[in-house]
């Protein structure tokens, strides 16, 4: 144990050469990402990230392996959901871990050297580091991937929003223009934007054109008509434009009766009925 000691205080002690040695042999080349920054906060925030690393990390040499990777993970969180590590392609940031991997074998190889320290003690440290850095590529890729999807869904959370505009018109009127291809999921996302704008800007009449819209499988008829039925229930009264025949088939073949539903052939006749 006292050796092991040793060890980390070696590596302690190395560690702010450990992390000028890898920015300075860092591939910079990368089309996009954290390390092809060339904004000096960025540049230092990776540096600081990758030096207390170096703090983190040397502990599995005295730490029980449990305390060690609950240390060591929130370092993984902090920095696998930081946004220039999310915006950075996973292989680059495993060539990396590589790279500081190979510093630390050659580090004990140094280490050995000062201290004649016995082939089958240097053996069990490396065996260490190869499998502790594994496990820790594996766990930051798996963080990696959770905080690139959560911005993936966020930004489709957003599309989709922005994909469903209600606009507001004069006296409590609001339109809704509907344009390009629907599927399930966002049909999900323009009932519930709709309705929670509706009723957030008190509107009570709504145009909804569907001039824009090409295609509807038979799921996605029955949520826009489930909409006007939603619209219905807090108070809203829709107005149908722009019904395509396919559209029109579509809702005949679900059985959607139009009797309680205005409907016009375009928008510019339904605004002006109004």
């Amino acid at each position: 144990m006292e050796k092991n000691i040793e060890l980390y205080n070696y590596f302690i002690d190395n560690a702010a050469q450990l992390t000028e040695e890898w920015y300075e042999n860092l591939d910079k080349s990368d089309p996009k990402g954290v390390y092809s920054s060339k904004n000096i906060e960025v540049i230092e925030k990776v540096k600081e990230q990758n030096n207390a690393f170096h703090y983190y990390f040397p502990k599995v040499f005295v730490e029980d392996k449990d305390v060690f990777l609950k240390d060591l993970e929130k370092w993984i969180h902090t920095t696998s959901s930081d946004q220039e590590h999310i915006d950075t392609p996973i292989h680059f940031i495993i060539r990396e871990f590589i790279q500081t991997r190979g510093q630390y074998l050659r580090l004990i190889e140094e280490f050995k050297i000062k201290n004649d320290i016995p082939y089958e003690i240097v053996a069990k440290w490396n065996l260490q580091i190869i499998e502790t850095f594994d496990l820790v590529i594996y766990k930051f890729s798996e963080g990696h991937h959770y905080y690139s999807l959560k911005q993936l869904e966020a930004q489709q959370e957003l599309i989709n929003e922005l994909s469903s505009p209600v606009i507001t018109l004069a006296n409590n009127q609001a339109l809704l223009p509907l344009v390009g291809d629907i599927d399930t999921a966002r049909a999900t996302a323009i009932f519930e934007n709709t309705l929670r704008q509706c009723s957030e800007r008190k509107i009570s009449e709504l145009f909804i054109d569907l001039s824009g819209v090409a295609i509807v499988d038979t799921m996605v008829a029955h949520q826009i008509f489930n909409l006007i039925d939603g619209l219905s229930l807090i108070g809203v009264k829709s107005v149908l434009s722009g019904i395509r025949p396919e559209i029109a088939s579509t809702a005949v073949q679900l059985g959607i009766s139009f009797n309680h539903i205005s409907i016009s052939s375009t928008l510019s006749k339904a605004l002006e009925m109004k």
